[in-house]
């Protein structure tokens, strides 16, 4: 087995990781012959190891990888923790309207989404756990906490999904209301049903549920190969 093959178990694509260097070597203000005297190389042999890739000199990828502050795997690789769209728009891409139906079939059941509520000075992001009942979103929350609106403040919630592989995803937003939840007896009901346990850990005991007035949705992908 190659030792420098993917999970995917391809050897990485030189051009793809002389792409990486180059915008790493950038961001760390570096020449390319800057970047080629720390790692103990020529610029010509460095140039040559961004042609043949990383199965002609290990090495001098690990010693490549070193000077520019990153592991191995993160120059083979590309980091995993990297926001999305890092990659190049799709060829012939194609914007699609998703109906309203398409917009609560891609949220599915639960997940996470982001929340923006209207605070001072400005208007915040949250990212939250949902879950979704009778086309409402649910999410649980600290009393007093920043991801807490009173009822009758208008919010929205968005969720997305992005493959950077193909350069293509969606994305669903919906513009409403936000009712606080404080009935005992619904807020029993909410929490024996709906398994909604917020990542960020604590007691968040405040059910919020977003009535939606609008929800609209975009698909991005490549309307090449005749697909």
């Amino acid at each position: 087995m190659n030792a420098n093959a993917g999970p995917d178990g391809r050897a990485p694509e030189p051009g793809a990781i002389a792409r990486r260097i180059g915008r790493r070597r950038a961001a760390l203000g570096l020449s390319e012959n800057a970047l080629a005297t720390q790692a103990g190389m020529t610029p010509r042999y460095f140039q040559h190891l961004l042609v043949q890739g990383p199965g002609f000199d290990p090495g001098g990828f690990l010693r490549i990888a070193a000077a520019l502050q990153m592991t191995y795997h993160e120059l083979l690789e590309g980091r995993g923790d990297l926001p999305p769209g890092q990659s190049a728009p799709t060829p012939r891409p194609a914007l699609i309207r998703l109906t309203t139906a398409e917009c609560w079939d891609k949220l599915g059941t639960r997940g996470v989404g982001r929340v923006a509520l209207p605070v001072q000075p400005g208007p915040a992001v949250f990212p939250v756990n949902y879950a979704v009942e009778a086309r409402s979103i649910l999410y649980r929350t600290a009393n007093g906490g920043p991801a807490a609106p009173e009822t009758g403040a208008r919010v929205s919630f968005q969720v997305d999904r992005i493959d950077d592989r193909l350069s293509q995803g969606w994305s669903v937003l919906i513009t409403g209301v936000a009712e606080r939840i404080e009935d005992p007896a619904m807020v029993r009901r909410l929490t024996e049903h709906f398994t909604v346990e917020p990542w960020a850990g604590g007691d968040r005991p405040l059910w919020i549920r977003i009535g939606p007035g609008e929800v609209t949705g975009r698909h991005i992908r490549s309307m090449s190969g005749g697909s």
